[in-house]
Parts: structure tokens; sequence; C-alpha cells
């Protein structure tokens, strides 16, 4: 192997920063409520409860993700909840009934997000301005995003660099510091601060309202939003103030000008000299005068503790600066200050005076805060309880402050208030949630359904959504009594209102993350025959993520594998279709009755085979009732579906369509000579196609015209049209769609210029005249072989909507009649197509769309998603959105207009402000298209098994679910290719479905119950209440050894006594330390294995057994061993466990390897496990593994190898190097790689005959490992190392080059920048392609690669995986092609990204041999011109390289 791909396959989900603000709207853009009409039963004070007022959206970034969300509340009495108000999670409060989080934009940059913060030009309620949002990346780039309407996106504002060889004159000769870029922004949004260097501070100035660059044009664009922008910046050296260590700054409320309150340190001190040197800290107010740039001193505050830390402006009216530190908070503004000391540690500068102090103990380090209320800040602690201060003030004096406890919650990464009634709690160690808050001075106002809702706190998926859900890992420790009660409990004070609080999870994001080790296991529901491909849907992956109480196993699982109810043979199936039927539907039931639609059984499955149709009764039995129903039987089925709201089946045929009530005829229309008018030919014209969306049918001829069906719902019957319209155009369809705008109002309705106002729709349609418009809008989709998209409305077939060239799959849809400003480079693209050479075109001539979807899932503010499929099998998928641009009418003539129009039929209307933006689908492998393959199809399904979204079928199946308007991409590998789906819902397959495999097998199915689908992959996660450290797998009794660690709270004369040396019994210490201080707790981890079982799929695992560890033992490696038994000379499987005694600095360091076997003992049948062997060694055991039948133990600084003789462990050789803590062994034959805490990797080999481990080569260098692991290609062997500075490196042995100095040093073979902690590297065999198989031999390099699969601290998961030097040559030509012709979010470079970090050591930089797919993923997403035009450019094709992408995400599908 020279030469390797990067792929992520699951991007990081542990989310690191958030904040709030008006993004993709401004403050205007709500209207306030119409208040509820006031019943009887409630409060009189019910009537003043606050609104909930503009909400903001929530931005978070999880390393080098950035997405944006916008929140979505319903409240009760508002008129999408018609009906009974259906209370969602979380219970009802504040007049709510239920908030969610709706996904608006999702990036992945070319950087790790350090710090974020949001730029908010104020303005009240009724402000125009938009927000933007401003990043900072290591060393000291800064980017400003701003959302941009016209493309439902964000877009780069400005760019501010301050590193490189003009800046270096900042770093003041360090190469290392401790933390990136910090930033901070004004309230008032009229200045942001960035803290680069430790020392320098960058002053970013906001262009003010006024001065907008670009005149005047730009704020009609967006509706006159206009969002703040970035105008100029400037330095301030902090060293020439006299500040020589900050630890933090802010900006502060209430003065004229931007004042900065900086927190630093004076001399710095540690624990070891607080005694001595104490109050180090001050904080000093500059007023910053970004016109003048001058900085004057206004206040400043001294003698602050040495472990003050962070700083929390308090807002107005208030005003002034919190100082939080570890044990004390103090309030600081201009004129007045007070403290309160937290726990027994906290002093006050001179002890004379005392410090008032909290009702209980409590430690504030790595504690997150945000304001609930201008008076009330809400603190996370580090051990996830949430506390509440509160200021009491008087004018703007502040009194004193009160800490009073609240809820226990997830451990917070950060936390953000959204609105004025929720909050947003980030997390990278359990998931994330959104929770709304609700304040009240009387338990009264709230209504009784918050109380009844306690149990159910947990951070979980809605019980709407999910029946049978083990509880995830948020809020969870809600168990203990005095956290159940739902106010704060501080002291009641007769002077202060005491304010309560109340709390409910709204919505919570999956996180899987820190991922610190994982292992490859079967699945419960695996079959054993699967070979190829399928197979690789039998494993999924078992990871240890979180930490504490939010410690959890998450189970990963690539593909999706439905659970099997029954299957059936059924050879030559081409299609499939279940149709309701109820006989007693009246006309008058029909709006009743759609509210308990998901809830009918399915009357019929129709099945369509080569040249018939069956017909089943989907009754309890799927009887077969072909001989008694009146359906075409004789030839195959096209499509079948309901017409007149169920009351009728449309069946349609190759020469003909039947209507039929249940199993009767009622209407029979054969083509052909009927329409003989249309011109000759037309008889044997034959339907491809149809589309049915009630009471129309479209179809699809096979002489490219199309037909459609009318129905008229009075007297059930149907009319066939020949649209005139397509008549005379000649232009012959390649593939065409009907869409049903249903919902609770007509989305695309909104989109039109002259009738409906997007404000006014549901009042409308809500009150006149109800029924005809339940049904919504019909619009039927087109797609030309020319490549060209029309959009009609049905039945006038007028067209809304065009697009010239649909089949490039540009970024965005804009209707053609819109006139664009010339400045977009759309207008560019045509003449481009005439340069390209004649030599390449005519691959693409045949490109044509084969199959075309529309469609829009329930939710009050969904929008409909388009999907089209070109014949070569790429999917261009599109998100419809609306915008409205500057050159029509402006909104005030629009409500003009609207008073008086009719509808929407007059011609002239265009959908003019429809447009629609490209969703890439992730990790979604191409078909590849041979003729024999069956077509990719796609079925939409509206509730299986609570989900909704499409599948797709063909030769690689997907589901893709839809969630908060996002679509999830999950494979299904388990059956090949799939001819035919679709949903069924009877009395043995509850919301199920049925699909039919290529090899001609029938399958009724359900969807596992247990997994989470709102994820990159699908997780079921399993709380343990407990760190999880280390996983292996036994698979001959699919059992998890795991090691956990759980806190366990004991006292100071516990702790100290077992820190002493067993031997010298000192008793000295304790002596000297007061009585409360030796009963004072202390949480000590206490270390077990847990041996855990999967019971049946997607339910909760037991723990079989667990092995506990001695008191102040750590258990450090846990894995399964094959030792060859000397005496018996047999193999046996073994668990063994590598432990440490952690007792201090003064103990010498001790381990224990302990020996198990799993299994039945003969002796007692009740224990799984039983003790074989243990033995204590000197120095702690950090890695265990076999070696040829020998153990191989690393126990401190030395390395030896045991033979096992059933009853005993003898050491047989050794190796002493300096490895001073060995972090990963890995052993491929009888080679050894030793990956140690600092001196990098040593590479051994074992030999049996002189019983000798020999060094082979090291790595010179230092280098902190944190995993190591072979990669094999082929006979080559190559090292692969990950280290703490997020990089990954591959190193070779050659002992014949003359370099290596003659073999002692690994030479590098290539470095690579991954941007996370890789924790754990597996390795596995890649799976053999569709293009290797046709040119390879078996037995050959090919067939035996190996490629690594890694796990991260960010929750993310990717490979390594080798490639031939062609396919590199050709990949990496492409990528550098990338760099400039991919625009890149927020300007980062990705080459820049992946340069190895060295952190300021010496590094000889390696050759750059692996090429990175996240650019190259990029390839896809461009629109085809270009593809063609820069593999042209490469010197290759467009296909050549799809091939050479989509064989690599094939050979990696592991899971």
């Amino acid at each position: 192997m020279s030469f390797a791909a990067y792929k992520m396959m699951h991007w990081p989900t542990g989310i690191e920063n958030c904040a709030s603000g008006f993004i993709t709207h401004s403050r205007a853009d709500f209207v306030p409520p119409v208040t509820p009409i006031q019943t009887d039963e409630l409060d009189s004070e019910w009537s003043t409860r606050r609104g909930i007022g503009p909400i903001p959206n929530l931005v978070v970034t999880a390393a080098n993700i950035l997405e944006v969300y916008v929140v979505r509340v319903q409240e009760e009495g508002s008129r999408e909840s018609k009906g009974p108000i259906e209370v969602k999670r979380g219970g009802f409060m504040d007049g709510i009934t239920g908030a969610s989080l709706e996904f608006v934009c999702h990036y992945r940059l070319h950087g790790n997000v350090e710090t974020m913060a949001v730029l908010s030009m104020g303005g009240g309620d009724g402000s125009r301005r938009r927000d933007s949002i401003i990043l900072t990346f290591k060393d000291a780039k800064i980017s400003v995003l701003e959302y941009d309407d016209s493309i439902d996106g964000l877009r780069t504002s400005s760019l501010h660099c301050f590193e490189g060889p003009e800046w270096l004159h900042l770093k003041r000769g360090r190469e290392q510091f401790a933390r990136g870029p910090l930033l901070k922004v004004d309230p008032q949004g009229r200045c942001g601060g960035v803290l680069v260097y430790d020392l320098q501070m960058i002053i970013l100035k906001t262009a003010q309202a006024g001065s907008v660059l670009g005149g005047e044009d730009e704020t009609l664009g967006s509706g006159g939003a206009v969002a703040a922008r970035i105008e100029s910046s400037y330095m301030i050296n902090l060293r020439d103030l006299d500040m020589r260590h900050v630890k933090d700054f802010t900006f502060v409320h209430g003065y004229i000008e931007p004042v900065m309150v900086i927190l630093h340190e004076r001399e710095l001190t540690w624990a070891g000299r607080v005694s001595w040197k104490h109050h180090t800290c001050m904080i000093s107010a500059l007023s910053i005068s970004t016109t003048l740039k001058q900085h004057p001193l206004i206040w400043s505050a001294v003698n602050l503790p040495h472990d003050a830390y962070k700083l929390l402006a308090v807002p107005s009216p208030i005003g002034g600066v919190l100082v939080i530190g570890a044990n004390t908070i103090h309030y600081h503004s201009q004129s007045v200050s007070c403290a309160l000391a937290l726990n027994s540690y906290a002093i006050s500068f001179d002890s004379s005076q005392e410090m008032p102090r909290s009702s209980f103990n409590v430690e504030l380090d790595a504690a997150n805060a945000t304001w609930l209320l201008s008076d009330v800040a809400l603190l996370s602690t580090k051990s996830g309880e949430l506390l509440l201060l509160t200021l009491v003030y008087d004018g703007r004096v502040v009194q004193r402050l009160d800490l009073s406890k609240s809820k226990a919650s997830v451990l917070s990464s950060g936390i953000t208030t959204i609105g004025n009634s929720l909050f947003f709690l980030a997390s990278r160690l359990g998931d994330s949630m959104l929770v709304q808050f609700s304040c009240g001075s009387r338990v009264s106002m709230l209504s009784p359904n918050v109380k009844e809702e306690v149990g159910d706190i947990e951070g979980d998926a809605p019980s709407s959504k999910r029946l049978r859900r083990s509880p995830s890992d948020v809020l969870q420790d809600i168990v203990g009594a005095e956290e159940l009660s739902l106010y704060g409990s501080a002291p009641n004070r007769t002077e202060s209102a005491q304010k309560t609080f109340s709390f409910a999870v709204r919505d919570s994001l999956t996180n899987v993350g820190p991922l610190k080790d994982f292992s490859y296991g079967l699945r419960i529901n695996a079959d054993a025959n699967a070979t190829g491909i399928a197979k690789q849907s039998n494993y999924e992956l078992v990871c240890c993520s979180g930490h504490g109480k939010n410690g959890a196993l998450c189970i990963l699982q690539q593909s999706i594998r439905p659970e099997v109810i029954t299957e059936v043979e059924l050879p030559g199936c081409k299609g499939i279709w279940t149709v309701y039927h109820k006989s007693t539907r009246g006309h008058n039931t029909d709006s009743s009755k759609l509210a308990d639609d998901d809830d009918e059984y399915h009357a019929y499955l129709i099945i369509s085979l080569e040249s018939r149709t069956m017909v089943l009764e989907t009754a309890d039995l799927l009887n077969e009732v072909t001989e008694s129903v009146d359906y075409y039987v004789q030839g195959r089925t096209l499509a079948a579906g309901n017409l007149f709201g169920r009351r009728r089946v449309v069946q349609v045929f190759e020469h003909g369509a039947r209507i039929l009530d249940g199993s009767f005829m009622t209407q029979e229309i054969s083509f052909g000579a009927s329409n003989s008018e249309s011109g000759p030919g037309s008889e044997s014209a034959t339907v491809l196609s149809a589309s049915i969306a009630d009471p129309y049918v479209l179809l699809r001829m096979s002489d490219g015209s199309i037909r459609l069906l009318t129905g008229d719902p009075t007297n059930c019957t149907v009319s066939v049209t020949s649209p005139t319209s397509f008549e005379s155009s000649k232009r012959s369809v390649s593939a065409c769609t009907l869409y049903h705008d249903k919902g609770p109002e007509p989305w695309l309705r909104k989109t039109s210029t002259d009738a409906w106002l997007s404000t006014g729709i549901g009042e409308s349609i809500d009150g006149t005249d109800g029924a005809p418009q339940d049904h919504g809008d019909i619009y039927c989709a087109v797609c030309y072989e020319s490549g060209a998209l029309e959009i009609f409305d049905v039945p006038n077939l007028s067209c809304f909507f065009s697009v010239d060239k649909f089949i490039s799959g540009k970024t965005q849809l804009i209707d053609t009649l819109t006139k664009e400003p010339p400045k977009d480079s759309q207008k560019e693209d045509k003449g481009s197509e005439k340069v390209t050479g004649l030599g390449r075109k005519e691959s693409v001539q045949n490109m044509k769309v084969v199959e075309l979807a529309m469609q829009r899932w329930s939710g009050q503010h969904s929008r409909p998603f388009l999907v089209g499929i070109l014949s070569d099998g790429t999917i261009l998928c599109y998100h419809a959105y609306l915008y409205e641009s500057s050159d029509g009418t402006s909104r005030v003539e629009n409500s003009v207009s609207a008073e008086g129009s009719v509808g929407l039929n007059s011609t002239s209307s265009r959908l003019r402000n429809l447009r629609f933006v490209r969703v890439p689908l992730d990790a979604y492998a191409r078909e590849e298209t041979s003729s024999g393959s069956p077509r990719q199809r796609i079925t939409f399904f509206k509730n299986i098994g609570s989900y909704q979204g499409f599948f797709l079928s063909g030769s690689r199946p997907a589901w893709v679910m839809v969630f908060r308007e996002r679509l999830r991409v999950h494979p299904q590998l388990c059956d090949g290719s799939i001819v035919a789906f679709t949903v069924l819902h009877n009395v043995n397959c509850n919301h199920g479905l049925i699909y039919v495999t290529s090899q001609g097998v029938l399958k009724i199915c359900q969807l596992p119950s247990g997994s989470s689908y709102d994820n990159y992959w699908p997780v079921q996660k399993i709380p343990l209440k407990a760190t999880p450290h280390q996983v292996t797998y036994f698979a001959e009794k699919n059992l998890y050894p795991l090691i956990v660690s759980v806190p366990v709270l004991k006292t100071l004369n516990q702790v100290v006594s077992s820190l002493v040396d067993q031997e010298t019994n000192h008793q000295t210490e304790s002596q000297n330390l007061s009585s409360d201080e030796q009963n004072r707790f202390y949480a000590v981890d206490e270390f077990e294995v847990r041996i855990m079982e999967p019971e049946k799929s997607g339910g909760p695992w037991q723990t079989r057994a667990t092995i506990p560890m001695q008191s102040s033992e750590n258990a450090l490696t846990v894995r399964m061993v094959t030792l060859l038994n000397t005496s018996t000379k047999e193999n046996e499987t073994l668990l063994a466990i590598g432990t440490a005694y952690v007792q201090g600095e003064d103990v010498a360091a001790r381990g224990r390897v302990l020996l198990f076997s799993l299994g039945k003992n003969p002796d007692n049948p009740q224990a799984l496990v039983s003790e074989v062997y243990s033995k204590e060694l000197k120095g702690a055991i950090s890695a265990l593994a076999s070696l040829q039948g020998h153990l191989l133990i690393a126990s401190g600084p030395k390395i030896i190898l045991h033979k096992w003789t059933g009853t005993e462990l003898n050491g047989i050789a050794f190796y002493d190097a300096p490895p001073l803590h060995v972090v990963s062994l890995n052993i491929v034959k009888n080679f050894i790689l030793i990956g140690d805490i600092h001196k990098s990797i040593n590479f051994l080999s074992w030999k049996e005959q002189g019983a000798q481990l020999s060094l082979l080569a090291k790595d010179f260098g230092s280098l902190d490992c944190f995993a190591t692991e072979f990669l094999i290609d082929g006979s080559t062997l190559s090292l692969m190392v990950s280290d703490d500075q997020k990089n990954i490196q591959i190193f070779y042995y050659a002992p014949k080059m003359s370099e290596s100095w003659k073999g002692q040093k690994l030479l590098s073979r290539a470095e690579f920048h991954v941007g996370a902690h890789v924790t754990k590297f597996l390795r596995l065999q890649m799976l053999s392609t569709f293009s290797d198989r046709a040119g390879s031999a078996p037995g050959s390099d090919k067939t035996n690669r190996f490629a690594l699969l890694f796990g991260t601290l960010d929750g993310s998961f990717g490979c390594i995986a080798p490639l031939d030097e062609i396919t590199f040559r050709r990949l990496q030509s492409l990528q550098r092609k990338l760099v400039d012709a991919v625009p890149h979010v927020a300007g980062l470079n990705p080459r820049a990204f992946r340069q190895f970090r060295s952190n300021g050591k010496a590094h000889r930089p390696g050759p750059d041999s692996i090429v990175d797919c996240e650019l190259l993923c990029h390839y896809e997403m461009l629109p085809l011109e270009e593809q063609l035009e820069i593999a042209h450019q490469v010197g290759t094709t467009r296909s050549q390289i799809l091939t050479n992408l989509s064989d690599l995400s094939l050979g990696t599908s592991f899971l």
C-alpha cells in the first residue's frame, strides 16, 4: 500500500458550541398570536401569561459540522391543532403543547470550529435586521456568515485572517498555544472581540445600518432584511496594557460605547502555592472606541481568587459582570460588588470579613451559563446539575446573590437561551436537549399535566413516535426524591419573591460520541447464508460512548435490516401494490374520516408478474382471490391505487385501466382506437408508467405523450383527456409524476406572485368552504427527453414553472421566466457547453430522467421534495423553498391584489417565487446501470413503523427517511437488489412493508423498533449510568465484556487509607485534619467488568455477569485471547483483564493480570464466568494480546511474553524498551506493533526458535499515540498511528532503503490531519466490488485488501482504505482541481486543513499519499457540465471518476 483514501462515514455528533440568533428570519417576521378565548376553569392569571414572542434560530457546531435549526412551537388554540389537542413530548406548559427543532442547513467545513458567536444588531421586536454567525478557527481565522434567502443557505460576508508570514510577529516567538481564538460580541452588535495568540485582541467593527456595501439594491432583495456585517478590524496588543495571562473577557451591557471587561491573572499560581499566593486575578474594563481606535481603562477590580475562569455579563437593566470561579461567584460593576461562597474552600482575600455562603456545597469549575430572565442565570455544572442563580437587586444595586438547586440534566458543553421560554443544552457527552422553562411565583399557575410528566422527563423521542423505547441518556437521573420536585429549593427568604421554574424537555439531538472504544459483532437477526455485500449487514458496531451518568453503549448499524414476519417464493415479479377498500363510505363522511385514515387496514395486495397479475386479500391470512375478482389478470399491471377517498380502486395496465369497487368492476377504459383523432400511429401506443393522485391518474405512453384520467367524485367515474398543450409541442416525455399539495395549507400557493399571501392563507381556507379545499392542490411535474422540467397545474395543465436543464443538477433551480440578475453565473453555462470538446459529448447525449417524484410529508411547515433519477443512476434530490425576488411586486402591492383575486386559474400566474435547492444524499452508493439490473423506483411511505420518507428500490436499495425536514439515507444491503416495494398495514403486520428481491422472494417485514433513525446511521442507545472504557466481543457466545467505572462517594479517611502503602502502615496524615474534613465525601471511581448480552433485536441488553475490581484498582484493558494450553495441547479462549492499582505517587505501581473462562462451569452451573488465574505484576498492565497461542502483556515499561500451562502463566521472552506506558498493542502473524503514550511506535517480531522478541525498527520522533493498527494491502504491511494532535501517520519498514539507517528507522508513507482524536482502529477486509471482479484473478492482491475503520472522540466514524496507484493518481489530480473549483463554506482551504499539525515540534513533512474523500464528494454535487469539464482537464471521464468513488464506498460498506 503506497496510497490510501480517507473517507468519513458518520459525521461528528458531539455538539461543542451553540448560539441563538435571528439568522433565517428577522424579529419582525413573527405575527403576534391571537390570544385564545378565555374559558371559566382557567386561572385569571392565565390571561396575563407572557406570549412566546419572536423565536430565534439555533446554531450548533460539532467539530467541523455547522448546522442551523429553526424552532417550531405548537401553541394551544392555534389553527394547526384543530380537533383534540395532541399533547406532544414534555406535556402542556404555558400554552405550548410542543416545540421541536426543524433543520435548515448543514455544512461540513474544512476546519474545526473553535468558538462561535452570533452578531446581533439588536433593535426591538419590529426590527427587520438579521443576525450573522461569526466562526473562529485554529490559530487566527475568523469567518462571518449570513443567511441568504435566494440560495436558501449561508454565504460568507467577510473573512479575517491573522496568520501566515506577515502576521508571524503576533506569536512573539511562541509555537504552542493552549487554546484557539476566543470570540465574544457586544450585546448591541457594535463590535466583536477575538483573542488570538493568548494576548492579541482583534476588534471587529460592525458596519452601521446606513453604510451597507453595494448601495440600496441589496436591502430590497430579501424583503428589506439585511444581516449584520463586519466593516473593518484592528488589533490591540494586551501586553502593552500590562496584561499577561488573559483567562476570559466579555462585553457588558448598559454603556454608550462598547465596554470590554477582561479577566486576567497578574502572577501565576497553582494549587500547591495557594497558601502563600492566592487572590491573583483581576478584571479590567476598557471602553472601546472603534472610530478612534482607543481603549481607555474605565474601572477595574483586584484580588479575585486564582481559580476564577469565566465572566458572565449581566443583562440590562442591572448591568455589571459575574466572575465565576471554582468555589466562589463574584459580582462586580463600576459602583458595587458582592460575592457568594459555594463551599468551604472559598476564602475571602483578607480573612477578616465573612463571605455569604450558599445553602449547599457545590463546585463550579467547568460550568456553563446562560440568562433565563434579566436577573436569573441558569448554570450547568460539571456533574450535570442545573443551578439557578438569582441576583437580588434594588434599582441597579445588586445586594446579594442567591443560588438554588434545580433539575439534574445532561453534562453540557454549552447552553443558550432561545427566545423567552426555551433554552438549549448542548453536550459532547450525551444527547443535546431543547428545554422549555416557565417561571412563576405561585405553584397554581402550572397546569396539572406538567406534574404528571415528571416521570417522563427523559430526553427521549416523543412517545407518539416511539412505542417501545429504552430510555435515552438525558435528564435521566431524576430518581432521588429531592430531585423530583419541579421547583428550585432555595431557602424561603421573606424579603425576596422566590421565583419557581418548571422545565419540560421538548426535543433532543442524538449524539454517539465520545467513542472511546468499539467492537464489531454479529447482529441478533444475522443471516448465516448471506454472501458478498449482503453479508455485511450481519454485523454491527458496539461502542463505548458518553461519560458518567450519560455513559451508554451505542449499537450502530450502517444498513437497515428489516425484521421478517414471513417470506414466500415468488419468481418473475415486476411490481406490488396494496389498496384500501371500504364499502360503507359515504360522501359526507369523507372529511371526518381523514383523521383515522392511518389505521385503516389494506384490503387487497396486487402482484404483477411477467404476463399475468395476482390479487390477494390482506385479511388475517393472505388468500389468493385472483379468480373471483374483476381485476385485469391476463397481463401485467403497471400501477394500482385508490381514488375518490378510497371508495374505488384504479388498476392501470398496458392497454387500459379499470375502476373497481371492492372486487367488482364499475368502469373499464381502453387506450388505442378511441383516440384515433390524435394522429396516426397512436393505436399502438401503450402505457409505460402511471402516477395516481386522487382523483387524477397521469399516464405516460410509449410514444412519448401523456394522458390524464380525470375522476368525477359525484358518480365515481373517470374520463380520459389528452392534454392539447402536449399534442402541439411534440416533445417526448421521459418521466412524469403527479404531486398532491396536501397538509394544513397548500404550500405551493404561497410561491405564486399574484394569488394568495403567505400570511393570509390559513384563515381563508379554514373558514369558507372547507370541503373542496381539504384535498389541496394537484400539480403535475414532467421531464422531457431534452432534460427540461416543467410543472403544470391539474386539470388545466397550464405551465407554472419550468427549468431548461434539470438534468445537469444545478445547485438551485429557478423558474426560467424569472429575470436573474446577470451577476449570477447561471448565464455562463450555455457558453461553456459549446466550448467543451465534441469527443466527450456523446456519453451524455442519451442521459435522461427515468424516474421523477415529488412529495411533501405531513407537518405544519413542511416543504415539498423533488427527486429525479437519471439514466446513469445519478439521483438528483431537491427541496423547494420560497424566495421573494426583488424584481417582482413588493409585498404591499401583493396584499392589495390578494383581496380581489379569484384563484390560481388565471393563466398568467406562475409560481415565480418557487425555487429548489439541491440536497446531497449521504452514504448513497450509485447503481451500476447494466441492462439487466432492475430499474430504480421511488416508493413513498407515510407511515412505516411511524416513519415517513421514500424507499429506493433497484440494485442498491436504500431507505430515505424524513426527520425535521431533513433526509436521512440508510442503505439496505441484506437482500441484494429489490425489484418491488410497498407498504402493508393489516392485523398481523402493523404498519409494515412488503418487498420482492431479484431472486424472487417476497418478504413481509417490519422495521426494527429499537433504533433511532434520526442520525447518520441507525443507532440504539443502551444507558449504563456509568462510564464505559473498553469493550471486546466473544463470538462463540455472542457476549460483550466491557469495562465500566462508577463514581462512589467515600469519606476522606477511606480515601487516605487506600493511598497508604499497605506494608508500612502510616496513620500520621489523617490526625491533623479536622473532624468535619475527615467526613467530607469524595467521589472515587470504582471499576468492574460487565458481561453484556443482547436479548433480541432492538430490545434491552442484559448484564449476564459482573467482575468487580478491588478498591483503588482500575481495569485498563479487557480482551478475549486464545491461548495454547501446553499441558493438554489444546487452544482455550479466555477473557483476559489487565488492571492497575492507583494509590498516589508514593506507592510503587502494581497491576494484576486476570484470566477468566466464559461458559458453563461444571462445578457451578449458574456461574457464567469463573476465574482461572490471577497474578500480580510490577507496573500497570495497560495492554494484552495473544500471540500464536502465547499471552503478550505490557506491564509498565516491560513487554513480557507468557506461555499458558493451564494453571500458570510463565514468562518466556521479554523486551525492555523506552516505552513509558503502552496504549495499544497489535499483532499480525508474528509481528507486533506497540504504540506508546509519548514515544511513538515500535515494530517488533517474535521468533519461536530462539524464543526471543526483537526490535525490527521504530519511529525516532516523539509522538503521543492514541491508537495503532496494521494496514494490509495485498502483500505489503504498513503501520498506522493516530496522535494527540488529531493526525494520522502511516509508516513502513524498509530495511533495504538507505534512509532507514540499516532498517532501524520506520519510514513515513503518508500523513494526514483528521481533525479529531482517533481512539480506535479496526481492521476489516474490503469487499471486492463490481469493477474489481471483472479484471482480477482470485487470490490476487485485490482480494487480500484491508481497510481500517476508526472512531473518534467527536462521535464520528471514518475509514482509511488502500488504493491502487492508477486510481490514486486520478483522484489526487481531481482533488487538486476541486480545491479551486468548489466554493468552500466560510472560505476555508481544504489543503491547509489536511496538513500535518506538529504543534511547534520539529517535524519533517512526509509524502502526500492520502486523498480526501470529504473534498472528492463535492464532485457529484457539481452541475453536469462542470463535472465533464473537470474530468476532461484531469484527463479522464466522468463515469470513470464516479465508478472509482462508488467502488470505494461499496468496498467499505462494512455494516
